[in-house]
């Protein structure tokens, strides 16, 4: 019989989705799942962009360029010009989701048994992207007692070696919330310009960041050109996850012109999508401001429960809409299934994502899941509720198994 490939076998689970078997099990048994699981936008999209695709004039759904449409990537430039980015429409690449993006640069800077330095817990894809990739993802660990500020750059120097290609952030960060400072970047810039490495920044979610605070791109550092490539997606920005429209910014030729090889090889990003992200981009600021403004209160709503409860610790997130929370369990991941096959309160329950799957180093998070803060506030004092609820029940049940293991022995 044929078989399938190491790299396929060595590919991880989702621990975002990989759960999705007991939710599926526990909507048939009639239950109702707040989700906390997954980055899902309840924000409502851009009128703008549904409009363009509803009132388009096409008459031949046909290719785009293998670059993307020239006029979205003229109003990207003009964009990131008002974030103090300088860059032109040469720079850019649309792709296919913020996803492609990543793939196109791992494969544009990495051969096969190359390195790629990443602060964890990180965007659990990261992982995927390399496997299929063949390279090797080097973790250095921020800690959830310093809120996953960036680790010391000695951490990252003496991980350095002739096969590291890169070092890959995600800012503001995905699971943590955390949001680099104009310092921190700094002092990852002289890094990557000290040993001639890339640095490659995901900033989709660069419009939500908090508490006066602003967000600093490596775009910004002047010096920086031949390293910078940058990350970006419409997905969060603009509620439109579906679109599956993301793209590739540097200002260093060489890997755009690599980057737009596979580009071609794929053909070109979805026609409706372009359409649909670049009409997203006349969106009023006050769409932006409307967002955060409803994300901080969010935030805000889950901190504050959270911290309520018995032995949870959670980091106060910066930016993005997640945060990780510690939990009094000892295994999340078997926690994260009983609240869905095992409890309820008045037929409803909750699913979080296990945090170990954003880690690469083994047995680190195993008691941590990262929270999406996508449900509106209501909901989630009530999700937090039934949290609370299954962790009494849950940590009494793990405590007088533990017991009766000890009379055993």
């Amino acid at each position: 019989m044929p078989v399938v490939s190491r790299k396929g076998k060595a590919m991880p689970e989702s621990p975002i989705r990989k759960l999705a078997p007991f939710a599926e099990k526990a909507v048939r048994e009639g239950k109702h799942i707040y989700h906390l699981n997954i980055g899902q936008p309840d924000i409502k999209t851009p009128t703008e962009a549904m409009e363009a695709v509803r009132n388009h004039k096409l008459e031949v759904l046909a290719y785009s360029h293998s670059a993307g449409f020239e006029s979205f990537r003229d109003k990207l430039a003009g964009y990131y010009a008002k974030h103090d980015i300088t860059i032109s429409s040469d720079d850019i690449l649309v792709t296919t989701g913020g996803s492609e993006a990543l793939i196109f640069t791992m494969g544009s800077i990495t051969d096969p048994g190359d390195e790629i330095i990443v602060p964890e817990p990180f965007y659990a894809n990261y992982y995927s992207f390399s496997t299929q990739s063949t390279i090797t993802v080097v973790p250095v660990i921020s800690k959830i007692e310093d809120d996953f500020a960036l680790p010391p750059i000695k951490n990252f120097e003496k991980l350095i070696t002739p096969k590291t290609k890169a070092i890959l952030i995600c800012n503001p960060g995905n699971p943590t919330g955390y949001l680099y400072s104009k310092d921190e970047i700094k002092q990852l810039a002289a890094l990557a310009i000290k040993h001639d490495v890339f640095l490659i920044s995901d900033e989709v979610y660069r419009e939500f960041v908090y508490d006066g605070s602003e967000h600093y791109s490596i775009l910004q550092e002047t010096e920086l050109d031949d390293h910078a490539i940058v990350v970006d997606s419409v997905s969060k920005r603009y509620s439109m996850c579906g679109a599956r429209i993301g793209c590739l910014v540097s200002k260093n030729k060489s890997v755009m012109e690599t980057a737009m090889k596979f580009a071609q090889a794929r053909l070109s990003p979805p026609t409706f999508a372009q359409i649909a992200s670049e009409a997203a981009l006349e969106a009023p600021d006050s769409y932006y401001t409307d967002t955060i403004d409803k994300y901080k209160e969010r935030r805000n709503t889950l901190v504050q429960e959270l911290r309520q409860i018995p032995g949870v610790k959670v980091a106060m997130p910066k930016g993005a809409f997640y945060c990780i929370a510690q939990l009094p369990v000892s295994n999340a991941d078997h926690f994260a299934k009983w609240l869905l096959d095992d409890f309820d309160v008045d037929k409803q329950t909750v699913m979080v994502a296990p945090a170990s799957g954003f880690y690469s180093s083994a047995n680190v998070g195993l008691n941590q899941v990262r929270i999406a803060y996508v449900l509106n506030r209501r909901d989630l004092k009530k999700a937090v509720h039934i949290l609370k609820l299954g962790l009494e029940k849950y940590t009494l049940q793990e405590s007088t198994v533990t017991t009766q293991s000890t009379l055993l022995t």
